[in-house]
């Protein structure tokens, strides 16, 4: 490493540290690579850490044993490309937020004659599409709360009916589908709720005076549900008294850090008023460099299919690299950026006041922590991070054939089915498919970021197959296996009672069935052999069906397979060309194959 650190050039790159194991520790970015890695070291003897570095860093560089580095064009292209690897790879002393979810707004269309309030994550088209928030978790009940205090239109199908519904009749819709309102009275209606948006003091006062009438009225259900409406809206309500003299959008993003412990707060600034506000707790044994943690809440929220950018954004803290920041997320969104750190004025005090909520959060949680399941399953199988999002694999197949992956991806506990993937496989034997699926996920960890852990359905021997693939891309995850128990060399299915085996780096351990971590681990296991079961079966049933069509057509199995083992595929059976099957058949089998491929019946 020192002859590499010697020969350093003097030009804008990411350098990565690797340990004695070659597994990836850190990502970092250099205007100067030269100058920015040497300050990790002292050179009077030999090569030795130097002594002014942060505890995390400093820990760091007494494991790293090699160093790499890409040379780019500029800093801010350095930044960028810091940027991707970390969310790719998830270096073990990079600060990683694991928090890639995209807020929610609230959008109305009002190019339309006679607009509705929907909730959106991306970006919607329309040149007079107006959104509001970014929300947490507050969206559903201002929308619900929209709906009851204004005679909107209130489901989508409305207007198509051309008929007056019951919402007319119960005075919540003012049937703009038989014309029984103008469009600029509909247009006052929509103002008015517009305002209210924003004044969410107002909301929660009309709110409360619904629910003193249905409580009156003795229906205390609704008068329950208007209660947690209220609650809900309250909850978003950080700083909102804070009412700026200017109509401004701006978004501001304030760090707390109490020894390994943080919590990164975001306030949504929109014409003047703190519109609703977000927060991420984090925790890490090997603490914080504030700075990265900045760069990195700047680049996990602003995407380029955001609804709306605000252009100017307040950090709490002044940023080394502000400008190659903004010039950085200009060039990802196609949008300017201002990035400020007030020094006087109101946006000092609403910055100062941002990290005093910040810090309050973090108190407050430090006061309710409690051991979860993910931290539980950190310490009894040593994982260097807290499995918070898990992907799980299975593969299916009969006796080598239809074979199939399956991927499952569970989050903070939750499945996440957009994120389920099944894949067709070539291999025959169960490894060889195990690492055919591996390798296809570890290809797409630029598109869709690596998980916490690998959980493998099998024994030690795909486990270490899946370290081993991780290894070679440098991917920080985990990998974990669950081997069924055999009974007469049969596996053991019986919930409650079978006793799986865990597998990790650190050896096997074998659970009580009644241990909550064990069956958090089997309820995954099973989710992703139910879905690899469901699509293999799925594959079977096309295949039959295919390989009847091509019976139907005349071809006998001799003929079948030969195509099948040939071409892969039935569609690429279909597409075939006339000479490749004259090459692969006698005259007399070749033209009956070129007419059943050009019949109707194939």
């Amino acid at each position: 490493m020192l002859n590499t650190i010697k020969n350093l050039p003097d030009s804008a790159g990411i350098y990565q540290y690797f340990d004695a194991n070659n597994r990836l520790l850190y990502i970092g970015k250099a205007k100067s690579l030269k100058k920015r890695v040497k300050s990790y070291f002292r050179f009077d003897k030999g090569l030795s850490t130097a002594p002014n570095l942060s505890p995390r860093i400093y820990k760091m560089i007494s494991e790293a044993a090699r160093l790499e580095y890409l040379l780019v064009e500029s800093e801010h292209d350095a930044l960028i490309l810091e940027n991707s690897l970390i969310k790719q790879l998830k270096p073990k002393y990079n600060i990683l937020l694991r928090d890639d979810k995209t807020y929610p707004y609230i959008y109305i269309d009002l190019a339309q004659e006679y607009p509705r309030f929907e909730t959106t994550r991306k970006l919607v088209k329309g040149a007079r599409v107006k959104y509001f928030g970014p929300f947490s978790s507050s969206h559903r009940a201002i929308l619900e709360a929209l709906y009851l205090l204004f005679p909107l239109v209130q489901k989508r199908g409305c207007l198509r009916d051309k008929k007056a519904c019951l919402f007319y009749q119960i005075n919540k819709c003012l049937a703009p589908c038989e014309v029984k309102v103008s469009k600029e009275e509909y247009a006052k209606v929509i103002q008015s709720a517009m305002e209210l948006i924003n004044d969410k003091k107002q909301m929660i006062k009309q709110l409360h005076l619904k629910m003193l009438q249905a409580s009156k009225m003795l229906n205390f259900e609704e008068a329950s549900r208007l209660r947690d409406m209220q609650s809900a809206i309250k909850n978003s309500m950080y700083i909102s008294r804070i009412d700026l003299a200017k109509l401004e959008d701006f978004d501001i993003f304030a760090v707390y850090i109490e020894g390994k412990s943080a919590c990164a707060l975001r306030l949504f600034i929109r014409e003047g008023r703190v519109t609703s506000s977000t927060h991420t707790i984090l925790n890490s044994t090997e603490g914080f460099d504030k700075e990265e943690l900045y760069e990195r809440l700047l680049f996990e929220y602003y995407t380029p299919d955001i609804p709306y950018l605000a252009k100017n954004i307040l950090v709490a803290d002044e940023l080394e690299n502000q400008n190659i920041i903004a010039q950085a997320l200009k060039e990802r969104c196609g949008h300017n950026f201002n990035i400020q750190n007030p020094k006087i004025g109101d946006k000092k005090a609403l910055c100062s006041l941002a990290v005093k909520n910040a810090k309050e959060i973090l108190l407050l949680d430090k006061n309710n922590a409690k051991i979860t399941l993910f931290e539980s399953l950190q310490n009894l199988l040593e994982f260097e991070n807290t499995p918070f999002t898990i992907e799980v694999f299975d593969n299916s197949h009969l006796m080598g054939e239809a074979s199939v992956g399956a991927m499952i991806t569970c989050k903070n506990g939750k499945f996440i089915k957009s994120n389920y993937r099944h894949y067709h496989l070539h291999a025959k034997d169960e490894y060889s498919q195990m690492r055919e699926l591996l390798s296809e996920r570890a290809k797409r960890f630029d598109k869709e970021a690596a998980p916490d852990l690998w959980l493998i359905d099998g024994g030690e021997t795909l486990r270490i197959l899946a370290e081993d693939i991780l290894q070679s891309v440098g991917a920080n995850v985990d990998t974990a296996a669950l081997a069924k128990e055999k009974i007469d060399a049969k596996a053991h299915r019986a919930k409650g009672s079978a006793n799986d085996i865990i597998y990790t780096k650190k050896g096997k351990l074998v659970l009580s069935p009644h241990d909550e971590r064990l069956q958090f681990l089997q309820k995954l296991r099973d989710e992703a052999h139910r879905f690899a079961i469901s699509f293999h079966r799925k594959t079977r049933q096309k295949k039959a069906s295919e390989n009847s069509a091509l019976k139907a057509a005349g071809l006998n199995s001799a003929v079948i397979k030969k195509l099948i083992d040939y071409f892969g595929t039935y569609e690429a059976i279909r597409n075939a060309d006339e000479k490749t099957i004259n090459d692969l058949f006698p005259k007399r089998t070749a033209k009956k194959v070129i007419e059943a491929i050009t019949s109707q019946t194939l």
